[in-house]
Formats: C-alpha cells, structure tokens, sequence
C-alpha cells in the first residue's frame, strides 16, 4: 500500500516537472544534432534522455559566472549530456547535489598541497570542469558546448567527465570505484579497475597513444572519468584498445552504445 503511494506521488512529481520544464521540440532537435554521440540513441532512448533531460533542469540551478549568462540552450545542452550516463540507472543518482555553475571558458583555480616534508606548495591549475562531493558541479561552456560538440572523433566530454566523477564520490570518495550494491562487488569493480588503470599507466609512461586521455593516468578516479568519455563518445574504439575497460562500464552505467 504504502509502496503504491510512493510510486503514485512520484509519477505525479515528475509530471508536474516535465510540464514546467518542457523543452521545445527545435531546442532539442538542434541538441542532438549538435552533438554526434547521441545520435546513435535508438527514438526510444532519446524520448527517455529528453524526458530524463527535463527533470534534471527542473532539479537543478545554473548559475553564470565571468560575465556568461546561461541560456536555454546551454541549460539543455548539458542536462543532455549529463543525463546519458543516468540514462539507465535513473536521475536520483544526481540528488545529492543542485548548483551548476557555468563559466565562459577555462578558469583558473589556485591550489596549496602539503609533501612529505610539510612543505606547502602552491601553484595554479587550469580547469574546464570540477565536481566536488555535495555540488556544485563547475563547467566551462567553451568546453561543454563548442569543444564536445566539435571533438571530431576525440573521446572528450568535459560535462560525462565531471558528471562521472559525481557518480563516483557517491559513496563519499573520489576513488574511481562507484556506489554499488555491495561491498564483494565494490572489490571486484577496485580490482579490476586497478588493474586496467596500471595497464593503461605503463602505455603512457612508455608513450603508446591512446583513444583515452592521458590524464587519465593521474590518478584512479580521473581514469573513471575519462574511460567514462570514451565508453560514450568512442564507444567502438574503447572496446577495440580496453575491452575489459568497456566491459566493466558497462556493467556500471547498464548501457552498451
């Protein structure tokens, strides 16, 4: 009884959002168009996207930063590509944050770590994008809109990048391993993670190109991160070069594109 309450209330949440936050047919066909990699959803799956699309905007606030100010087809744009991750696991995996922040292009953030020494260093980092655990979500625009949408066969997405990594720090950790449901199976998904991410390490270090973006071999979850770009946006070629890799994506993200 209770159950079917639950389930009812939803529905009818979800309705009221979707009428509040419809998107225009020629907003979302010049969306899609813009953007190759999700082109290849079959009609069902986009008719989800687009509707997984509108709760999301209806979730979430945009801010504008640098002078930018963020219109429709920007908010779209990257409810679009955030929302294909989610397009199997569901939109909840997003409720722990609302701010998205949107900058005009790359910013400049100032960083201060501490080494073994307890020397302080600082120095500055430029960023596209940056999640932290609890939001807001950063994204510079240049790179969700212009750049993903003119890769040209490059397996970059800043907007699944960071999104990723918000999947990821689920659990309260950016560590590459995801909330799953279970610890035997967090184990299995560390383990072979880890075991992909040295591979893929040692092809840097050694210089062997790679359809996924070196940086990947920073650390474990910006590996995640950018397999993940790749699972979405190269999908062929990610199987071809890290089977395993795309194997275990997706098992994750319940997709096979």
């Amino acid at each position: 009884m209770i159950g079917s309450l639950l389930r009812a209330w939803r529905r009818s949440r979800d309705e009221r959002a979707l009428a509040r936050r419809s998107i225009p047919d020629g907003l979302w066909k010049h969306t899609m168009a813009r953007y190759p990699f999700l082109q290849r959803l079959p009609s069902e799956d986009e008719a989800e996207l687009r509707r997984m699309a509108s709760l999301f905007l209806d979730k979430k606030e945009f801010t504008g930063s640098g002078g930018l100010s963020v219109t429709d087809e920007m908010a779209v744009a990257v409810a679009a590509q955030a929302c294909l991750p989610v397009l199997r696991l569901g939109i909840e995996q997003y409720d722990d944050f609302v701010g998205i922040v949107m900058h005009p292009d790359e910013v400049v953030a100032r960083r201060e770590v501490t080494d073994e020494h307890g020397v302080v260093h600082q120095y500055d980092e430029l960023l596209s994008g940056e999640a932290m655990v609890g939001g807001p979500v950063m994204l510079s625009w240049q790179d969700a809109g212009e750049r993903a949408a003119d890769a040209q066969g490059a397996a970059y997405n800043v907007v699944i990048h960071e999104f990723a990594h918000v999947l990821d720090m689920r659990d309260g950790l950016a560590d590459g391993v995801p909330l799953l449901p279970s610890a035997q199976a967090q184990a299995e998904w560390h383990d072979t993670l880890m075991a992909e991410y040295d591979r893929f390490s040692e092809r840097v270090v050694c210089g062997y190109e790679s359809i996924v973006d070196p940086y990947g071999a920073e650390a474990p979850e910006e590996f995640f991160a950018v397999a993940s770009e790749a699972f979405f946006v190269t999908p062929e070629a990610l199987k071809e070069e890290q089977p395993v890799m795309y194997r275990l994506l997706a098992s994750f993200y319940r997709q096979t594109p």
